[in-house]
């Protein structure tokens, strides 16, 4: 195991049960490493529990006044110093080695799962919770899986000098034995409320992360309606609560570090007044009182590592619990799928509402309720957050083939898309068939303004292509972003690709022309967009329109707007009363066919006129 093994091909499934349990996955999974601190720590303090043993032997030399065992006892001396030395730095680097490791292993895992569950992730959990735990979340996780084998060493350590004392010197020795307990075990009974309180800044500072994100994400919208102070103020509130929750924190933790500092200096006095008293009586010499006095002090330096394995388990068992609670949520069908990889073709059918987009044609999808939408069009990908039945494409359930095999075939790009930071060509560097230049993308999505936009913000960009784009692509509006990632699906190419309103952020003449570009470019390709807007509805192949999740009609634009009352009043946005007057319009007779929807041929009229403009 070694950092330059970083990324691993296979980090492995995580046991994810629970925080517990996933801290002991990681610590198997490192296990070489584990067992190589283990070895360089033992060096580290065995050396250093030798130096007494050295000194010791050194002053009753001296005493003696034997030159040779002085002379030996400096060889030894040295030795133990050499030891110390090549422990300490061999034990740090791979210490440093585990942490970076098991951080690292925690952000593939995180990133994998992220990848597999798209955008269910944020619908169960919060993203200001994802960021923590893939962020400080995975430090403290590292931190407790390499303390772990420096506090093994450490104990080993204090359990052989232990005995060692008991044969070097029974009487001091057996003072030693059953102080040492005492002072490993005297803070035990403080841990539980500092968990508790560990435990309570981390879900403040949670929720702290989760607002700050919140209020960046919506910073723009927040400074239009004149709410930025006040979610600002929320975030002070919130961040003053995670520094009184750390500043309590802070105190147990303080009370614990006294306590590892009173109880050794007690025992030391003890020792020395007791060995005093021996030595008064002839009863050990001089270079053994040395010897377990010094090695009662050296030992305060390995029982530290009691207090860190304690602080590290209180503080990043809260973090495990996190990262298994999202390492543990999974799709409702199986990503790996039960066919062979393939790519199939054909029409696309939703057995659960009737939609069937055929082959090669540009199909519009009404649907009166968003969320709906929104949900139907994810499912049309394949693989959905939600249980259901399998779409079919080319008469093959997409939840059947592996998930890699389902997105090739069918994109979908949902109405709110993400602009990763990085340049133009970095964001249309993306799995495409090849047949759709990223220019002739661009062009479809009507991006014009968009290049021009991104090279004057760009310095030294004379290329757009080599423009940057800021973070989610906040200095651009909402239709620019909107009409880059269309561009961005366009050159993917896939064989269907669905659209969940595309347009709904541009004015109705850029809208026109993107009709015509998408349908240009994807013809040919199935391609289904979920929209009420008329211009995109009246230059589609086919339209469709769901009422209460089934389809109910399907025909042209135009021919539905005159037949299907309903369809109307989604596409025209008729109010109830505007919709109950039409019906009684055409209740009154047959005679009168010509004028019974004079609104809606005024709508027609007016879409001729800006469909001739653009």
């Amino acid at each position: 195991m070694q950092i330059h093994d970083l990324p691993y091909p296979d980090p492995g499934v995580p046991d994810a049960r629970s925080g517990p349990r996933f801290l002991w996955w990681l610590f198997r999974n490192q296990l070489g490493g584990q067992l190589k601190a283990l070895a360089w720590g033992l060096l580290h303090f065995a050396s250093v529990a030798s130096l007494p043993f050295c000194v010791g032997a050194a002053v009753q030399a001296a005493v003696d006044r034997s030159g040779g065992r002085l002379a030996l006892a400096g060889g030894l001396l040295a030795l133990a110093g050499a030891g110390v030395a090549a422990g300490d730095t061999f034990l740090h680097r791979a210490a440093v080695t585990n942490w970076i490791t098991a951080a690292a292993r925690v952000q593939q895992l995180l990133g994998r799962k992220a990848a597999v569950l798209g955008s269910a992730l944020t619908r169960r959990v919060a993203a200001g919770e994802v960021v923590a735990v893939s962020t400080g979340d995975v430090e403290k996780i590292g931190w407790f899986v390499e303390a772990l084998s420096r506090f093994t060493a450490a104990a080993v350590t204090i359990v052989a000098v232990t005995v060692g004392l008991l044969v070097y010197q029974p009487a001091l020795g057996v003072v030693v034995a059953v102080g040492l307990p005492v002072l490993a075990l005297a803070v035990l009974p403080l841990l539980p409320q500092a968990t508790r309180r560990a435990d309570v800044q981390r879900e403040k500072a949670g929720r702290a992360t989760e607002l700050a994100s919140d209020t960046v994400a919506g910073l723009r919208v927040l400074r239009g309606i004149g709410g930025e102070d006040l979610f600002l103020d929320r975030y002070r509130r919130a961040s003053q609560e995670v520094r009184h929750a750390a500043v309590r924190s802070a105190r147990m933790w303080a009370l614990i570090a006294a306590v590892q500092v009173l109880l050794p200096g007690l025992l030391l006095i003890t020792v020395v007044w007791y060995g005093v008293r021996l030595a008064g009586d002839g009863r050990i010499d001089v270079g053994e009182l040395v010897t377990v006095y010094s090695s009662v002090m050296l030992l305060t330096y390995p029982l530290r590592h009691f207090e860190e394995i304690a602080m590290a388990y209180s503080f990043s068992r809260p973090s495990a619990r996190r990262a298994a609670r999202v390492l543990s949520l999974e799709r409702a069908t199986d990503t790996a799928g039960t066919r062979a990889a393939e790519i199939p073709a054909g029409e696309l059918y939703d057995p659960e509402t009737g939609l069937c987009a055929s082959s090669g044609l540009l199909t519009a999808v009404v649907c009166g309720d968003p969320d709906a939408a929104g949900r139907l069009a994810e499912r049309l990908g394949g693989h959905a957050a939600q249980e259901g039945t399998s779409v079919l494409l080319g008469g093959v359930p997409l939840d059947e083939l592996p998930l890699d095999s389902a997105r090739t075939a069918v994109l979908v790009q949902d109405k709110d898309p993400v602009l990763l930071s990085g340049t133009l060509r970095e964001l249309l560097d993306v799995p495409a068939s090849g047949s759709v230049d990223p220019g002739a993308a661009l062009e479809a999505a009507q991006c014009q303004d968009v290049l021009v936009a991104l090279v004057q913000g760009s310095l030294g960009a004379e290329d757009p292509m080599d423009a940057r784009i800021t973070e989610r692509g906040r200095s651009l509006s909402g239709g620019q972003r909107q009409r880059l990632a269309l561009a961005r699906s366009l050159v993917t190419d896939p064989e269907v690709l669905v659209l969940d309103e595309p347009t709904s952020a541009v004015d109705s003449h850029t809208e026109a022309r993107i009709a015509e570009g998408v349908r240009g470019l994807r013809s040919g390709r199935t391609t289904v967009v979920f929209t009420s807007s008329p211009l995109l509805l009246d230059r589609a192949d086919r339209v469709v329109f769901l009422h209460e999740g089934t389809v109910v009609a399907a025909g042209g634009h135009r021919e539905l707007v005159r037949t299907e009352p309903r369809y109307r009043a989604v596409v025209t946005r008729e109010t109830e009363e505007e919709t109950a007057s039409s019906a009684a319009h055409r209740a009154d007779g047959a005679g009168r066919r010509t004028d019974e929807v004079p609104d809606v041929l005024e709508e027609l009229e007016t879409l001729e006129e800006i469909e001739e403009t653009a």
